[in-house]
């Protein structure tokens, strides 16, 4: 622990200096304080919905800010995808309470990022020390089964597992940047085979008479707000579900952080049939939420994969993560890339069972990395 901190729990990011937070986030706009400002503003994440904001951060002693780690205090599992329901029925089962737990997560976003910000002329290993323990002591406060980590960096794992947490790897799907000069040219690294079954979804969407456009939140209207979050809310709803995301989250994310976000809009006869939500920093465009008006044949693909790629590649983005899930991202150029959860479970005799399963998962996943790798549709001579 650093010998002169500060250390507190605030439960709105409101009561934290967005000017000092965001000196610690950087251009992460899903750790951006107008990010998580907006979630808790529209009540997407707020103690009603299930995330109540529990955010710990220290600073020095001249007050000065030197680490926060964003915190949830969950009632439920939603929104996390990193699933943990059958931990939950096993401590049911046992007649104990998994929740509340602690999650350190961006709310509805798995999105792999730093969870331990800190100064960059700080002792990193002392504040993330004092942030662990002091997010490990506020569980046992209020009597909470366990601390989470969600989407942590690879190269922040030993800040956790330094702490008794284990590890949970996973897996998703992200394009790289290859620098080819557009899309053809990137669609040429591909086997003969690949490359025509992409031409052909896309002819299939050009022949719909289908067009896009990409918009950032200083271009959306009102209007234009509402067309897109119809999109975002009709695929829950056709889901039986109710969306995460409510309309004044939209409203104030295009306002506070018009730069991060990205709407791919598909238009037929000027109409708009479909969006893909994005955001984007510096270096990454990140795909988060689709909805369509009308079914068309590839759409999903061109909207959601094709044309974030397209993007990337005119923008000079090294990476595009359109999501979780999905096996078909491979044979259109995503490759299967590991992440990562930790978590901190209180009770010992769970936690040996958690971290049994863990190592017969992570076994799993990686041959399941392994055998996916051998799917990708590029030439032979192509990959590096």
């Amino acid at each position: 622990m650093l010998d002169t901190v500060k250390v507190r729990v605030h439960h709105s990011i409101d009561d934290i200096s967005a000017s000092e937070w965001n000196a610690l986030a950087g251009d992460d706009p899903f750790l951006r304080h107008e990010f998580l400002a907006a979630l808790e503003h529209s009540c997407s994440a707020c103690a009603a919905s299930g995330w109540q904001p529990q955010h710990i951060t220290c600073a020095d002693g001249n007050g000065h800010l030197v680490g926060a780690l964003p915190l949830y205090l969950k009632s439920h599992s939603f929104g996390e995808y990193v699933f943990d329901w059958a931990w939950a029925d096993a401590w049911q089962r046992a007649g104990l309470r998994y929740y509340p737990k602690l999650t350190s997560a961006v709310p509805f976003s798995p999105v792999p990022g730093r969870r331990l910000l800190i100064d960059g002329s700080a002792d990193h290993r002392a504040v993330a020390d004092t942030l662990i323990k002091s997010s490990i002591e506020h569980a046992t406060s209020l009597h909470a089964s366990s601390v989470h980590c969600l989407f942590p960096l690879e190269s922040g794992l030993s800040d956790w597992t330094g702490h008794d947490f284990l590890l949970r790897k996973d897996c998703q799907y992200h394009w790289h940047n290859r620098q080819c000069a557009d899309f053809d040219a990137w669609l040429a690294t591909f086997t003969a085979e690949k490359r025509k079954k992409v031409r052909r979804e896309r002819r299939r969407v050009q022949e719909a008479d289908i067009t896009f456009t990409h918009l950032t939140g200083h271009q959306l209207d009102k209007n234009q707000l509402d067309t897109i979050y119809d999109f975002y809310a009709d695929t829950y709803h056709k889901r039986g579900r109710s969306p995460y995301l409510n309309r004044l989250f939209f409203d104030e994310i295009a306002h506070t952080l018009p730069d991060s976000l990205v709407i791919i809009m598909a238009m037929q006869h000027r109409n708009p049939v479909a969006a893909a939500i994005c955001f984007r920093s510096r270096d990454t465009l990140y795909g988060r939420h689709w909805g369509c008006r009308t079914e068309f044949h590839s759409l999903h693909f061109e909207t959601c994969y094709y044309q974030g790629i397209e993007y990337c590649i005119a923008n000079n983005l090294t990476t595009f993560n359109p999501g979780t899930q999905g096996e078909h991202k491979l044979m259109r150029g995503f490759e299967p890339v590991a992440t990562w959860s930790t978590h901190w479970i209180a009770d010992p005799r769970f936690r040996q069972a958690v971290g049994n399963f863990l190592r017969r998962e992570t076994a799993m996943i990686d041959a399941y990395i392994a055998e996916a790798a051998q799917h990708l549709p590029f030439r032979h001579e192509t990959l590096s």
